[in-house]
């Protein structure tokens, strides 16, 4: 474009007086601002599931430390009482750790959303820029062209017109493929990393959900032993206190059956040596 400027003999003072203003025009354009609702809302959902992820860790915390008191005193006093005390305390404990676990998994998942969003946001808004960088850079051309045209001779307008028109338009063309495959390469990578974090999500809860319910199966193990156990004891109790009953009768019955074989057997032996001298 310079060279054709330079055969139809213009001045090198009107070539350098449209620069200026073209660069003006170029730095005063400014790339819209995205504003995604879905990240908005993908944040708002985060931020609730972390505050009550964050109570459920209070919760879980003085549940501990009241568990904890209650152990100590019920190993103190040894009290039925305490001891039940301390059991219930610790039953707490145990489900407001499932609750905790379960709001764990919430804002772990919330938080997933958050950055799938936040991810594909990125990509809108670099493809939102993309597209304002050509539309600037088609205006900072026009505005150039007509800077340029200005100063120029009437006897090449029509000719000069057509020959820039040309020249900025493969320069936008040129410009706006660049920068679609550049957004293309972007969404792609960004659809990638949605991909492997779902993927990750997914393995993820399925873990948790094995340990749960290995969790729960232990859970309703121990609780069945403990009640067989406790039933075990409830029913060796009563037979206990009949034998202890039953003790000194047998003891006293073994006695007066001993004390009355005794003089039989001696009755015996006497009756048999006056055969044993013949």
């Amino acid at each position: 474009m310079a060279k054709v400027a330079k055969k139809r003999g213009r001045p090198a003072a009107a070539k350098n007086a449209g620069r200026p203003a073209a660069k003006k025009v170029a730095k005063s354009v400014a790339a819209p601002v995205v504003v995604d609702a879905a990240a908005a809302k993908a944040q708002k959902a985060f931020d609730k599931a972390a505050a009550n992820l964050a109570a459920i860790v209070k919760s879980v915390a003085d549940a501990r430390a009241k568990a904890s008191a209650a152990k100590v005193t019920a190993a103190k006093s040894k009290k039925p009482v305490d001891v039940r005390k301390a059991a219930t305390a610790k039953a707490a404990v145990a489900k407001v750790a499932e609750k905790a676990a379960a709001a764990k998994q919430v804002a772990a998942d919330a938080k997933a959303v958050l950055a799938s969003v936040k991810t594909l946001a990125a990509a809108k808004a670099a493809e939102a820029a993309a597209i304002a960088k050509v539309v600037a850079l088609k205006d900072a051309l026009a505005s150039q062209a007509e800077a340029d045209f200005a100063k120029a001779s009437a006897a090449f307008a029509a000719r000069w017109t057509k020959a820039r028109a040309a020249a900025d338009g493969k320069k936008v063309k040129a410009a706006a493929k660049k920068l679609a495959v550049k957004t293309a390469a972007a969404e792609k990578k960004a659809k990638a990393k949605v991909k492997a974090a779902e993927k990750k999500a997914k393995a993820k809860a399925a873990t948790v959900a094995k340990k749960a319910a290995a969790k729960a199966k232990a859970a309703a193990k121990a609780k069945k032993v403990a009640a067989k156990a406790t039933k075990t004891a409830a029913k060796a109790k009563p037979v206990a206190k009949k034998a202890a009953a039953k003790k000194p009768a047998v003891k006293a019955a073994a006695s007066t059956k001993k004390a009355a074989k005794k003089p039989a057997k001696a009755g015996a032996k006497r009756r048999g040596r006056p055969a044993k001298k013949a």
